[in-house]
Protein backbone atom coordinates (compact mmCIF):
# COMPACT_ATOMS: atom_id res chain seq x y z
CA UNK A 1 0.00 0.00 0.00
CA UNK A 2 1.39 3.58 -0.87
CA UNK A 3 2.35 5.68 1.55
CA UNK A 4 -0.44 8.35 2.08
CA UNK A 5 1.02 12.17 0.64
CA UNK A 6 1.39 15.22 2.82
CA UNK A 7 3.38 17.37 4.77
CA UNK A 8 5.05 15.79 7.93
CA UNK A 9 2.92 15.39 10.69
CA UNK A 10 -0.39 15.43 8.80
CA UNK A 11 -2.48 12.24 8.62
CA UNK A 12 -4.21 11.91 5.24
CA UNK A 13 -7.06 14.10 4.08
CA UNK A 14 -4.74 17.31 5.48
CA UNK A 15 -6.41 15.94 9.10
CA UNK A 16 -4.65 17.29 12.47
CA UNK A 17 -2.67 14.51 14.54
CA UNK A 18 -3.95 13.74 17.43
CA UNK A 19 -2.68 15.72 20.30
CA UNK A 20 -2.77 18.93 18.16
CA UNK A 21 -4.38 21.96 19.65
CA UNK A 22 -7.27 22.60 17.05
CA UNK A 23 -9.02 24.76 19.86
CA UNK A 24 -5.87 26.80 21.28
CA UNK A 25 -6.79 26.18 24.85
CA UNK A 26 -4.64 27.65 27.37
CA UNK A 27 -2.79 29.85 24.61
CA UNK A 28 -5.20 32.78 25.81
CA UNK A 29 -7.99 32.60 28.76
CA UNK A 30 -9.79 34.94 27.41
CA UNK A 31 -10.05 37.63 24.41
CA UNK A 32 -10.06 40.27 26.46
CA UNK A 33 -6.91 42.31 27.56
CA UNK A 34 -7.72 42.96 31.48
CA UNK A 35 -4.39 42.82 33.55
CA UNK A 36 -4.98 40.54 36.51
CA UNK A 37 -4.40 41.58 40.00
CA UNK A 38 -3.68 40.80 43.10
CA UNK A 39 -5.33 37.90 44.98
CA UNK A 40 -7.18 38.89 47.92
CA UNK A 41 -5.97 36.25 50.74
CA UNK A 42 -9.27 34.56 50.90
CA UNK A 43 -8.83 33.68 46.56
CA UNK A 44 -5.28 33.22 47.12
CA UNK A 45 -6.74 30.56 49.42
CA UNK A 46 -9.21 29.55 47.07
CA UNK A 47 -7.13 29.01 43.66
CA UNK A 48 -4.50 26.58 46.48
CA UNK A 49 -7.34 24.77 47.48
CA UNK A 50 -8.49 24.07 43.46
CA UNK A 51 -4.62 23.61 42.56
CA UNK A 52 -5.02 20.62 45.26
CA UNK A 53 -8.23 19.14 44.50
CA UNK A 54 -8.16 19.32 40.92
CA UNK A 55 -4.58 19.53 40.10
CA UNK A 56 -5.34 23.43 38.55
CA UNK A 57 -7.27 26.60 38.25
CA UNK A 58 -9.96 26.30 36.39
CA UNK A 59 -9.46 29.65 33.35
CA UNK A 60 -13.06 30.84 34.61
CA UNK A 61 -11.47 31.97 37.88
CA UNK A 62 -8.66 33.42 35.72
CA UNK A 63 -10.91 35.07 34.18
CA UNK A 64 -12.47 37.20 36.84
CA UNK A 65 -9.04 37.78 38.14
CA UNK A 66 -9.17 41.23 37.33
CA UNK A 67 -11.14 42.53 39.57
CA UNK A 68 -11.27 40.79 42.99
CA UNK A 69 -14.96 42.18 44.10
CA UNK A 70 -16.30 40.10 40.68
CA UNK A 71 -14.06 36.84 41.19
CA UNK A 72 -15.48 36.71 44.97
CA UNK A 73 -19.09 36.71 43.86
CA UNK A 74 -18.81 34.68 40.90
CA UNK A 75 -17.07 32.40 43.59
CA UNK A 76 -19.84 32.52 46.26
CA UNK A 77 -22.46 32.86 44.00
CA UNK A 78 -21.03 29.06 42.11
CA UNK A 79 -19.81 27.53 45.33
CA UNK A 80 -24.12 28.20 46.69
CA UNK A 81 -25.69 27.06 43.93
CA UNK A 82 -23.99 23.78 42.85
CA UNK A 83 -22.20 22.52 46.15
CA UNK A 84 -24.50 23.70 48.70
CA UNK A 85 -27.08 21.59 50.55
CA UNK A 86 -29.43 21.19 47.94
CA UNK A 87 -32.39 18.73 47.02
CA UNK A 88 -30.96 18.50 43.71
CA UNK A 89 -28.37 16.21 43.29
CA UNK A 90 -24.26 17.74 42.01
CA UNK A 91 -25.01 15.61 39.34
CA UNK A 92 -28.66 17.37 38.47
CA UNK A 93 -27.24 20.43 38.81
CA UNK A 94 -24.14 19.38 36.25
CA UNK A 95 -26.79 18.40 34.24
CA UNK A 96 -28.50 21.35 34.66
CA UNK A 97 -25.54 23.32 33.49
CA UNK A 98 -24.63 21.25 30.16
CA UNK A 99 -28.19 21.54 29.00
CA UNK A 100 -28.74 25.41 29.04
CA UNK A 101 -25.05 25.26 27.78
CA UNK A 102 -26.00 23.07 25.03
CA UNK A 103 -28.93 25.37 24.08
CA UNK A 104 -26.75 27.63 24.78
CA UNK A 105 -23.27 26.21 22.62
CA UNK A 106 -21.42 27.66 24.88
CA UNK A 107 -17.91 25.79 24.37
CA UNK A 108 -16.11 26.45 27.86
CA UNK A 109 -19.10 25.59 30.16
CA UNK A 110 -19.78 22.47 27.62
CA UNK A 111 -16.53 21.22 28.22
CA UNK A 112 -16.13 21.70 31.77
CA UNK A 113 -19.29 20.70 32.94
CA UNK A 114 -19.67 17.98 30.21
CA UNK A 115 -16.75 16.50 31.83
CA UNK A 116 -18.41 17.03 35.80
CA UNK A 117 -21.37 15.02 34.16
CA UNK A 118 -19.14 12.07 32.97
CA UNK A 119 -17.05 12.30 36.76
CA UNK A 120 -20.51 12.15 38.71
CA UNK A 121 -22.63 9.57 36.51
CA UNK A 122 -19.54 7.59 36.39
CA UNK A 123 -20.99 7.27 32.68
CA UNK A 124 -18.70 8.58 30.24
CA UNK A 125 -21.94 8.23 27.38
CA UNK A 126 -23.78 10.00 29.49
CA UNK A 127 -21.76 13.15 29.28
CA UNK A 128 -21.81 13.24 25.39
CA UNK A 129 -25.10 12.88 25.20
CA UNK A 130 -25.89 15.69 27.88
CA UNK A 131 -23.44 17.92 25.41
CA UNK A 132 -25.04 16.68 22.01
CA UNK A 133 -28.50 16.44 23.00
CA UNK A 134 -30.06 15.67 26.31
CA UNK A 135 -33.25 14.59 24.51
CA UNK A 136 -31.54 11.07 23.52
CA UNK A 137 -30.30 10.54 26.63
CA UNK A 138 -32.38 7.43 28.59
CA UNK A 139 -33.15 9.58 31.01
CA UNK A 140 -35.88 9.23 34.11
CA UNK A 141 -38.80 10.85 34.18
CA UNK A 142 -37.92 13.18 36.62
CA UNK A 143 -34.43 14.21 35.18
CA UNK A 144 -36.50 14.55 31.31
CA UNK A 145 -38.69 17.13 33.41
CA UNK A 146 -35.94 19.14 35.11
CA UNK A 147 -34.48 19.72 32.14
CA UNK A 148 -36.92 20.59 29.91
CA UNK A 149 -38.40 23.10 32.57
CA UNK A 150 -34.47 24.12 32.52
CA UNK A 151 -33.96 24.62 28.64
CA UNK A 152 -37.56 26.28 28.74
CA UNK A 153 -36.41 28.80 30.94
CA UNK A 154 -32.74 28.96 28.80
CA UNK A 155 -34.89 29.36 25.39
CA UNK A 156 -38.50 31.46 26.16
CA UNK A 157 -38.59 32.18 29.55
CA UNK A 158 -41.59 34.20 29.11
CA UNK A 159 -43.91 31.05 28.24
CA UNK A 160 -42.52 29.06 31.88
CA UNK A 161 -46.27 29.12 33.51
CA UNK A 162 -48.11 27.32 36.07
CA UNK A 163 -48.33 23.67 34.42
CA UNK A 164 -44.61 23.66 33.88
CA UNK A 165 -43.63 24.58 37.57
CA UNK A 166 -46.99 21.46 38.35
CA UNK A 167 -45.00 19.06 35.78
CA UNK A 168 -41.71 19.09 38.44
CA UNK A 169 -43.92 18.87 41.43
CA UNK A 170 -45.78 15.68 39.77
CA UNK A 171 -41.90 14.29 39.62
CA UNK A 172 -41.60 14.53 43.54
CA UNK A 173 -39.53 18.19 42.99
CA UNK A 174 -40.49 20.94 45.54
CA UNK A 175 -40.94 24.27 45.45
CA UNK A 176 -37.55 24.75 46.94
CA UNK A 177 -36.06 22.42 44.53
CA UNK A 178 -38.18 24.58 41.39
CA UNK A 179 -36.21 27.92 42.94
CA UNK A 180 -32.45 25.31 42.48
CA UNK A 181 -33.74 24.52 39.53
CA UNK A 182 -34.63 27.97 38.22
CA UNK A 183 -31.62 29.16 40.10
CA UNK A 184 -28.84 27.31 38.16
CA UNK A 185 -30.36 27.42 34.80
CA UNK A 186 -29.99 31.59 35.24
CA UNK A 187 -26.69 31.38 36.33
CA UNK A 188 -25.44 29.08 33.48
CA UNK A 189 -27.34 31.84 31.29
CA UNK A 190 -25.74 34.20 32.60
CA UNK A 191 -21.95 32.67 32.71
CA UNK A 192 -22.75 31.34 29.17
CA UNK A 193 -23.25 34.85 27.87
CA UNK A 194 -20.13 36.22 29.32
CA UNK A 195 -17.65 33.24 28.64
CA UNK A 196 -19.15 33.37 24.90
CA UNK A 197 -18.86 37.36 24.57
CA UNK A 198 -15.19 37.05 25.69
CA UNK A 199 -13.91 33.98 24.19
CA UNK A 200 -13.18 32.55 27.65
CA UNK A 201 -10.97 29.16 27.16
CA UNK A 202 -11.73 25.51 29.39
CA UNK A 203 -8.43 24.21 30.57
CA UNK A 204 -7.45 21.77 27.97
CA UNK A 205 -7.18 18.91 30.70
CA UNK A 206 -10.90 18.62 31.12
CA UNK A 207 -11.15 17.01 27.09
CA UNK A 208 -9.54 14.02 28.29
CA UNK A 209 -10.96 13.66 31.81
CA UNK A 210 -13.54 10.42 32.89
CA UNK A 211 -13.48 9.26 29.26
Amino acid sequence: MAKPSGKAGKKAGGTRPRGSAAAGDDTEVIALKLPAVPLSPEMAAYFGKCEEKLGFVPNVLKAYGFDMAKLSGFVAMYNDLMLAPSGLSKLEREMIAVAVSSHNRCYYCLVAHGAAVRQLSGDPVLGELMVMNYRAARLSKRERAMLDFAVKLTAESWRVEEDDREALRRQGFSDRDIWDIAAVAGFFNMTNRVASATDMRPNSVYHGRNR
